[in-house]
């Protein structure tokens, strides 16, 4: 047969290697630790350079800011009194809102510079985020509002706005790679984005304990809630680091890079999205 004819002559090249005195493996090896090597001195040389570090340093504070999920979780199970089922259908629908999200970013925002959208993003963002002192007062009551529907129309909103600035932020970090050391450096950049949400949050816990929010205890729950969303804002002092990349559309990065910068830029965001719905915030997954 066939491969069996392979195999013999693989079988007589390795013998005749140790009749010779070589190892056929040797050399191996060195050559991987060579490889690595190199790759790790690109890397450090890429984050040496502005106009990466830069962008990465902002995406990090953009998303490190502190989050009070765990506080408001409490809130409606304890004081609204929404139980699992409930919950799980919210979860429901805002998963929906992210596809929603999807849609509409590739419908009407590849067009649009990735800095702008991510102002933009973040501008719309806070007040939203703030409504939820209607819920916390109960304020939405006395407008005619139950506290379902109110909670059920927050979250698809959000959601629909977190997809909306999650994935310029994959495309930002796929077009920030240089060649040669793409994979390792997009890697580094995935790393840098789930630490700062886990860096968020801390913070956030770190804040509801200061503020004394415990699951019965909601007097400061307001306070915190103002603080997580004009934090929030902060990192746009910063967005002029996104000068350069950053300036450009999705579309414009793709006709620059021709088919195979498409092609990349299309494999990163969707590896991207797998690897990050794993330790995305609540915001950008939709859920609490």
């Amino acid at each position: 047969p066939v491969g069996g004819k392979g195999k013999g002559a693989q079988t007589e090249a390795v013998a005749g290697d140790i009749v010779d005195g070589t190892d056929p493996n040797e050399g191996g090896d060195e050559d991987l630790l060579e490889g690595v090597k190199a790759q790790i001195d690109g890397l450090v040389a890429a984050f040496r350079d502005p106009a990466i570090w830069k962008p990465a340093l902002f995406l990090f504070l953009w998303q490190s800011t502190p989050t009070g999920e765990g506080a408001m979780l409490y809130f409606m199970t304890n004081d609204l009194g929404f139980g699992p089922e409930f919950l799980g259908r919210v979860r429901f629908v805002t998963a929906l809102s992210s596809l929603v999200g999807v849609w509409a970013y590739q419908k009407y925002l590849r067009t649009i510079p990735i800095k702008d959208i991510l102002f933009w993003t973040s501008i719309a963002s806070a007040p939203l985020g703030l409504s939820n002192l209607l819920l916390i007062t109960h304020a939405n009551r006395a407008l005619g509002i139950p506290d379902g529907a109110f909670v059920f129309g927050d979250d698809v909103a959000l959601s629909i706005l977190g997809e909306l600035a999650f994935l310029p932020t994959l495309v930002l970090a796929a077009r920030l790679c240089p060649p040669g050391i793409e994979a390792v450096l997009f890697a580094s950049l995935m790393s840098i984005f789930n630490g700062a949400s886990t860096v968020g949050t801390e913070l956030g816990a770190a804040l509801t304990k200061y503020l004394g929010v415990t699951e019965s205890n909601f007097d400061n729950l307001a306070l915190l809630t103002v603080i997580c969303n004009v934090s929030s804002l902060y990192p746009l002092l910063l967005i002029g680091w996104l000068d350069g990349v950053g300036s450009k559309s999705e579309e414009e990065m793709e006709t620059e890079g021709g088919e195979e910068g498409t092609a990349a830029t299309a494999t990163a965001t969707a590896t991207a999205k797998n690897v990050l719905d794993v330790a995305a915030p609540p915001d950008m997954k939709g859920e609490y």
